[in-house]
């Protein structure tokens, strides 16, 4: 039986992720839980799996939660959670952690020699150089939870990174991919969370409206398959059934498919290396009629373009450019900017970023990332500036 530790358990990722637990009972325990703000769901989620430590976000939490199950370890914080995620007892760390935050517990799961179960794209995007470096010195091992990664890695299947020519990406274009131009100015927060597709969180749902999901996902595919960013490209594919295509050196294409259903690589991941035999919707070749692949709209989206440059300067941009983007999408959701805002002042803080990078005396965290205060720094740096765009 695999012993998890789930970092992020009410969020979407989590909830597939118990989804898939429940169908297996007999296969996977649950070690450890976390969860940040929705206490009630977490107490349910408590009766219903018996971890034996919770973490929570603050020590008042911990407290309320240590009356009602007295015989469970609780802590809570940053330190709780680089606890549960270093715990020996634990085979699989499932990250599903959304943003930034879950970068210091990941990372802890890698150096502790983890099996990590990576479903939040930001450690990547934040770090990507110092996690690949720290799992093959630690012998830690990441499993792509992400649709489009997960999909890459099944199509891989221990293929030779020399044998790839190129990866394709697919986007489904998000809720806002028929939307005309004119009215993106207008577009709600209701608007932009209406995705046709998937069920998602708020803030990758948005992320998605966007494209700086497939941005983000570009510098994840970067790191995790060894792969130069120009040869990574993005297509439109609106029904979200190809999850991604890998081209190799003699021109074949080989693709993964299936619905649009996140318990699919999630269990392909705590199954790994076998599969487990889900019991869900199956997917009908002959309803699908056809496949339509387009090419991405720079003026519709262009968040992809700001990510891919960022991608290809490497160093502190991609944090930058995650820290900037969290900010302008809370911003968003908060009603406090328009939707055409986001792209505007994220535009606006890279093009400082580079002018900045360009001076004599540069904080070295903006060119190198060496260390994980480093990612934090340029993150917050660029949290900083989408600040100032705003005011």
């Amino acid at each position: 039986m695999k012993k998890l530790t789930l970092l992020g358990s009410t969020g979407s990722i989590g909830l597939n992720t118990l989804d898939v637990v429940r169908m297996f009972p007999e296969q996977f325990s649950i070690e450890a839980l976390s969860c940040r703000s929705s206490i009630e769901q977490l107490i349910e989620q408590i009766r219903e799996f018996h971890p034996k430590t919770v973490c929570v976000d603050k020590d008042e939490k911990a407290g309320e939660l240590k009356q009602i199950f007295p015989n469970k370890e609780f802590v809570f914080g940053m330190q709780g959670l680089e606890k549960i995620s270093t715990n020996p007892e634990a085979d699989l760390v499932v990250s599903g952690i959304v943003g930034a935050a879950g970068l210091k517990p990941t990372f802890s799961a890698l150096k502790a020699g983890k099996t990590v179960v990576l479903a939040n794209k930001e450690p990547l995007v934040m770090a990507g150089e110092l996690f690949m470096e720290t799992a093959i010195k630690t012998g830690a091992k990441l499993l792509p939870a992400d649709s489009e990664h997960n999909a890459i890695f099944q199509v891989l299947n221990n293929e030779p990174i020399e044998s790839i020519s190129r990866l394709i990406l697919t986007a489904s274009g998000g809720s806002l991919r028929d939307k005309p131009l004119n009215e993106f100015e207008n577009i709600t927060p209701a608007q932009a969370l209406d995705h046709p597709n998937w069920e998602m969180g708020r803030k990758i749902t948005i992320d998605s409206a966007t494209m700086m999901n497939k941005g983000l996902e570009v510098i994840e595919a970067h790191w995790l398959f060894d792969t130069p960013v120009q040869n990574i490209q993005v297509v439109m594919h609106r029904e979200s059934v190809i999850h991604s295509i890998v081209e190799f050196v003699d021109g074949s294409f080989l693709a993964q498919m299936g619905l649009p259903d996140m318990r699919v690589p999630l269990a392909y991941c705590l199954g790994w290396p076998k599969r487990l035999p889900l019991k869900i919707k199956r997917m009908d070749l002959i309803s699908l009629k056809s496949l339509n692949f387009e090419e991405i709209d720079p003026k519709r989206f262009p968040c992809l373009a700001i990510s891919i440059t960022a991608a290809k300067q490497g160093g502190g941009a991609p944090a930058v450019l995650n820290g900037a983007n969290e900010t302008l999408v809370d911003s968003f959701l908060e009603e406090e900017i328009n939707f055409l805002d986001i792209s505007k002042n994220l535009h606006s803080v890279m093009q400082q970023f580079y002018k900045t990078i360009s001076l004599n005396e540069v904080p070295s965290f903006l060119k190198h990332i060496r260390t994980i205060e480093d990612a934090v720094k340029a993150d917050q740096w660029g949290r900083e500036q989408a600040i100032r765009c705003m005011s």
